[in-house]
């Protein structure tokens, strides 16, 4: 402590200097966590900066306040309160220096009270509020008043829930300034009572409100009635969760002052609407067409202006300079009908942003008064009419984001906002294209982005206006304008529109586009000059598109002036690290698309690419872009860095960097596909010995890409596999065997097997290849391989004789050896796989015996060598339809045991035979039969059996849709339940999330499939809804237009009914089944799926009240609610907020729930994951702004906090809220 009293004693000096350096050394001390105050010290301390606060030089004073932040969480209680004292003895003082930094003395202890100690932070609170509440009631001094009210401010936002008691006195003193003759008393007033009301209870709300309305309703001058409106705005938007029920009584009041003639007056109307908008949405929607009129109304209000008419002609901007002047030229400082203007904007989008249901009627009404209003005169309400059309944008796009390309149909369901919208783009193209030329920086940035949106929402939109943006682009990017965010969101405008419209669109402008660009690449600011890298790259592309048709446009002009500008900066050295690595990637692109017509300069531009490679940082980029010269069509000439280039990638091959590898791979596979004549033997053998390690489960992607690159190697040079078959080949064998093994990485693999068997290597033919692969399966180790790997190995096998059907029919012979014998079960299954993966390609009809050998397994005693031998029966068709497919028919029909089974073979029949157009053709002849077998089985009682007739029936409606699914629809009449349900599950089986000819069909008659929602059979009522959450799920465009109706029926799903509950005695116990569970469970996943793909077409509120519902349910309901009120607090935060009370509730109730002590195990792990379940769920809730501030939220933290089993839970959950949004579920 000995520092510390030197450094006090230095503090009484009489040099300023020595007092401000001890002052300044003590702060250092007081930041240190290590620090430790005995009580003398304490008391010495804290009187020494008391004492200086009072000090005559300002900095000293300065310093000393700052020091009690700080020294707040270093001593004890009573030291706090005896600063907290003195500093409001002085504010309320004489001095008025005194009182100004006693002042800021206050705030800063405010901030820095430490919140984990209650009892501190509550009687602080306490001994500043009876001081602040009567230095506000005091009317000589405003001055103190106002600092008052500051300070007030401060301490109940930060501490609002600790002065509960105290609120009723506080309201009480500060009711009366609400009258004050000074403006800036009552509007530091009105930001104390907003803070006040987040926290206080709903009794004294209540009473605030009725205050505020009483004294609204009699109010005689027009200065009190702006100040009470402005009030319960300011009410309404801290604690809008509230408003609601006051909503009815008090908007008429408000709107009544909407039409007097007081400019400020209308601005408060409209923001206290905008406020009730956006925090009361259920209440307020009956008011939204009065307020909408009323916003439109006032968003022209501009009394001292006359816009001239003529600005909406068609003029042409070429008097540039003099028609960016004339909005100048009036000018009223007295004039402020703009911030009604503003007002009414912010208000219009508050409106658009909270009523998605109403989109389309806001572009018949909203969209065309905001187009004609972009010509306003005030740059900031222009910036706000902006904003409020881009979220018009943005609400469009939810709906529309299935890409066009990919669901032709799936525009039609949109048809309402997004071609309303299509209809209005030439008109806000007009409006802008002036404005683009504007002086104004914050007007041409707003052009932009709103452009930018309209691009997202709709791709292509402005392909016919390019000739009005282009002298826009063209004056923001020129040589004059000197401000660089300008021409940064200049060039990332130029971005959006490049990649959102065909090349051929901008081949006219080339000439006024590429200098404008070219320019921008050698501006001396690196942003500037990195992001014009990024448009250059796409503009090369669009100047000469090599994937799609051939076009006109003379490209060549352009090409050296591209090349030499890049060229400048890909081979600086001394430049900054972003614009170096995109130089690298733009040369990439210019000589992909370019590179033939740029023959002589590639001697100097491609060894400059090998230096980059060498160089750790620049090497990712290098790669990448090099892939882009290696794999384009133009076969650039890459012969002088290619053998350079090998060792250096290989060497990637080893490095611990994911993203290098598999880009390294990627860039090898295109060098050996491309230049393999270039490419000598021994120049790949670096790579072939780096490759083993990769080919490993751990990485199926690097896998994949390996495989895929040693199958190019195979193909291309021969005479490298036998150092494939002594380091690579043992790895590969190796991975066949790993369960994890699927999908791409496998093809890859079956690829790499045909090749090496293609190349014809002595010692590698396809029978040496047999042996290396099943003697483990059949060997004694056979039994440890997983089955997912036997699985695997016999599609390797098929792979083996697939050039050749004679080879084919050896091997299933061998195979059928295996079959006769006595056997492993593992060893049968692995030999029936084998068999129906080389039947599959090959026609074993010759082979008569296989027949009675595959139904033999049929009669085995283990499920898996009868589900081998229906999968293998099944394969075997593919190869020969017309010998097989009767012969399944004929079983099915004849043979009722093995009815199961064989349908399975026939749903493989079906599944492949129906990606394809030709297989759909062959097997089209066989359809009638194949409905007329299964519809005999759509009544089996046994539900796995109907499951998979109706996923045949499902598919074969793919086939022909026009003809089937009609037959589907009438199959929903049939009084037999069993029927209905197949008949349903099997629509289920026809949406895919890809487009289908179906769907156009499918869309017109799923709603007669949905009415079996309201059917009486539970289960018909089940899959209806399964085959449902499907649609949503999968092609939400078929179900978006039914939700009005289907939704009803949906919610009235979620109900708990006691009819359905039913008691079962289990020996002395009773035990109660439900048998309405997995129907509520059903609905609640459609409930989960609809918020992530219609939550536009969902009214939140009814919404919200079904989950409620769903929070005191059965435990599996409870774990799903709990993922959907985390998803709907991201989506609809301000909906959560006006609910949050009924949230926290059932919430509470889980986490604080005990489970009985002498229950089993399984109920504590349940018990503890919902648990954890409902906190992430209230972790999500705190991330709500301002749910911070609501009572019983803040409470149950409060609660969480000081139960150590919660709070040690709660806080490992916020640790990872980073993830717990990776924890929704998938429901396909």
């Amino acid at each position: 402590m000995t520092g510390i009293a030197h450094l006090l004693e230095k503090m009484t000096s009489s040099d300023k200097d020595f007092r401000f350096m001890a002052t300044n050394d003590l702060m250092t001390e007081l930041q240190k966590d290590s620090i430790k105050l005995d009580d003398d010290s304490e008391r010495k301390v804290v009187r020494m900066l008391l004492k200086l606060l009072e000090d005559k030089n300002g900095e000293v004073q300065n310093l000393a306040v700052r020091c009690l932040g700080p020294l707040v969480g270093k001593v004890k209680d009573f030291q706090v309160e005896s600063i907290v004292d003195h500093l409001c003895n002085n504010m309320v003082g004489d001095k008025e220096q005194l009182r100004d930094i006693s002042s800021i003395g206050l705030k800063t202890v405010i901030n820095e009270l430490p919140l984990t100690t209650q009892t501190l932070a509550a009687s602080v609170c306490k001994t500043m509020t009876g001081r602040l509440s009567s230095a506000i009631a005091q009317q000589e001094d405003v001055s103190v008043q106002l600092e008052a009210l500051d300070i007030l401010g401060d301490l109940l936002s930060r501490f609002g829930g600790l002065l509960v008691q105290f609120h009723p006195n506080l309201v009480e003193a500060l009711s009366p300034q609400l009258k004050s003759p000074r403006l800036a008393v009552r509007k530091r007033a009105i930001i104390c009572l907003g803070h006040l009301v987040m926290s206080c209870d709903q009794t004294l709300y209540i009473k605030l409100i009725n205050m505020l309305m009483e004294e609204l309703s009699k109010s005689g001058s027009t200065s009190t009635t702006r100040t009470y409106i402005q009030a319960l705005g300011s009410i309404c938007r801290q604690a809008g969760h509230r408003f609601g029920d006051h909503v009815e009584r008090v908007m008429p009041l408000v709107m009544q002052y909407a039409r007097q003639e007081d400019d400020e007056l209308k601005e408060h109307v409209l923001q206290a609407c905008e406020a009730m908008v956006s925090k009361c949405g259920s209440e307020i929607s009956g008011h939204i067409p009065a307020i909408v009129d009323l916003c439109l109304e006032y968003i022209t209000y501009d009394p001292n202006y006359n816009y001239d008419d003529g600005d909406d002609s068609d003029m042409e901007c070429d008097d540039g300079e003099d028609d960016t002047g004339s909005d100048d030229e009036y000018s009223d400082d007295d004039d402020v009908s703009w911030k009604v203007r503003r007002a009414a904007a912010k208000c219009i989008e508050a409106v658009i942003v909270s009523r998605h249901e109403m989109i389309e009627q806001f572009y018949r009404t909203i969209s065309p008064a905001l187009i004609t209003r972009f010509k306003e005169r005030e740059e900031n309400v222009k910036a706000d009419i902006f904003h409020a059309y881009q979220a018009l944008l943005r609400q469009t796009k939810p709906s529309s984001n299935v890409n066009i390309t990919q669901d032709p149909n799936s525009m039609d369901a949109e048809e309402g906002p997004v071609s309303l919208l299509q209809a209005q783009v030439p008109n806000i193209v007009k409006a802008l294209h002036r404005q683009m030329k504007e002086k104004s920086i914050k007007t041409r940035q707003g052009c932009f982005s709103l452009l930018t949106e309209l691009i997202l929402v709709l791709p292509g939109a402005l392909a016919t206006h390019m000739a009005q943006l282009i002298p826009g682009i063209q004056f923001s990017l020129g040589s004059n304008q000197n401000n660089s965010n300008m021409k940064i969101d200049t060039l990332s405008f130029i971005q959006c529109l490049l990649t959102g419209h065909h090349p051929t669109v901008f081949h006219p402008h080339a000439a006024t586009l590429v200098p404008a660009i070219i320019s921008a690449v050698s501006d001396s600011f690196y942003k500037i000059s990195s992001e014009a890298l990024v448009v250059l790259q796409l503009l090369v592309k669009v100047l000469r598109p090599l994937d799609s048709s051939p076009t006109t446009f003379d490209f060549t002009l352009y090409t050296n002036k591209i090349y030499q500008c890049c060229f400048v900066r890909l081979k600086a050295q001394d430049i900054d690290q972003e614009v170096k690595e995109r130089a690298i990637s733009c040369m990439g692109q210019i000589v992909a698309h370019l590179g033939d017509s740029l023959q002589q300069e590639l001697g100097n531009c491609l060894p400059i690419f090998l230096e980059r490679l060498k160089n750790e940082i620049t090497r990712l980029t290098a790669v990448k872009a090099l892939i882009s010269i290696a794999s384009s069509p133009l076969r650039i000439d890459l012969r002088c860095i290619l053998s350079d280039s090998l060792p250096v990638l290989s060497s990637f091959l080893r490095k611990n960097q994911r993203a290098l590898k598999l880009s390294t791979l990627l860039l090898l596979d295109t060098m050996v596909k491309n230049y393999s004549t270039s490419l000598a033997i021994s120049s790949l053998s670096p790579v072939l010995t780096e490759l083993p390690p990769l080919v490993s489960e751990t990485d199926l992607h690097i896998a994949q890409l390996t495989l895929n690159l040693l199958t190019s190697i195979s193909v291309s040079h021969r005479q490298a596999i036998p150092t494939i078959q002594k380091t690579v080949l043992p790895e590969v064998l190796k991975l066949a065997e790993s369960p994890l093994l699927q999908g791409a990485a496998l093809t890859a693999m079956l690829d790499f097997f045909k090749s090496v068997v293609s190349a014809g290597v002595p010692g590698l033919a396809h029978s040496d290849l047999l042996a290396l692969l099943v003697n483990p399966v059949l060997g004694g180790k056979g039994g440890t391989i997983h089955k997912q790997g036997r699985a695997n190995i016999a599609k390797c096998v098929a792979s083996l004789v697939s050039h050749s059907e004679r080879e084919a029919v050896v091997v299933v012979k061998q195979f059928m050896g295996n079959l006769t014998s006595s056997q492993q079960d593992y060893s049968l299954t692995f030999s029936l796989l084998a068999i129906g993966e080389t039947g599959r390609g090959a026609d074993l009809s010759q082979l008569a015996e296989l027949k009675p050998a595959i139904l033999t397994a049929f009669n085995h005693t283990s499920e898996e060598v009868k589900s081998a031998a229906s999968y293998a029966l099944g394969n075997i068709a593919l190869g020969n339809l017309a010998e097989y497919l009767p012969f399944i028919l004929h079983e099915i029909e004849t043979q009722p045991r093995r009815q199961y089974l064989l349908l399975h073979s026939l749903k493989e029949v079906i599944s492949a035979q129906s990606v394809s157009p030709s297989g759909v053709q062959v097997l089209s002849g066989y359809v009638p039969s194949i409905w007329d077998q299964l519809y005999r089985h759509t009544e089996c009682v046994e539900e796995g059996t109907r499951n998979v007739v109706a996923e045949c029936l499902g598919k074969l409606c793919l086939m022909s849709p026009d003809a089937l699914l009609p037959k589907l629809k009438a199959s929903l009449n049939s009084p037999s339940a069993l029927m209905r349900t197949t008949v349903v599950t099997a629509m289920k089986f026809t949406i895919s999330d890809q487009p289908q000819l179906i769907d156009q069909l499918l869309r017109a008659e799923i709603g007669h499939f949905l009415t079996t929602l309201k059917d009486p059979d539970l289960n018909v009522r089940r899959v209806a809804l399964v085959a449902f959450n499907s649609a949503a799920h999968n092609k939400p465009s078929l179900i978006r237009d039914l939700l009005r109706d289907v939704l009803p029926q949906l919610y009235n799903e979620t109900q708990k009914r006691k009819e359905l509950i039913r008691e079962v005695e289990m020996g002395p116990f009773k035990h109660e089944v439900d048998d309405g569970l997995d129907l509520r469970k059903a609905a609640f996943e459609c409930m989960y799926t609809l918020l992530d793909t219609c939550v536009d077409r969902l009214d939140i509120f009814e919404f919200l009240s079904h989950v409620q519902d769903g929070l005191k349910d059965h435990y599996d309901i409870k774990m799903l609610t709990y993922l959907m009120v985390a998803r709907v607090s991201q989506l609809c935060p301000g909906a959560v907020l006006q609910k949050l009370d009924k949230l926290v509730e059932p919430l509470k109730l889980t986490c604080t729930t005990k489970v009985k002590a002498n229950s089993v195990k399984q109920e504590y792990e349940k018990q503890d994951e919902l648990k954890r379940s409902a906190m992430r769920a209230v972790a999500a809730l705190l991330n709500i702004s301002g749910a911070d501030k609501h009572p019983q939220l803040n409470e149950f933290i409060t609660q969480i906090k000081s139960t150590p089993e919660l709070a040690n839970l709660f806080e490992s959950i916020q640790k990872d809220s980073g993830d717990s949004m990776g924890n929704q579920m998938d429901l396909s």
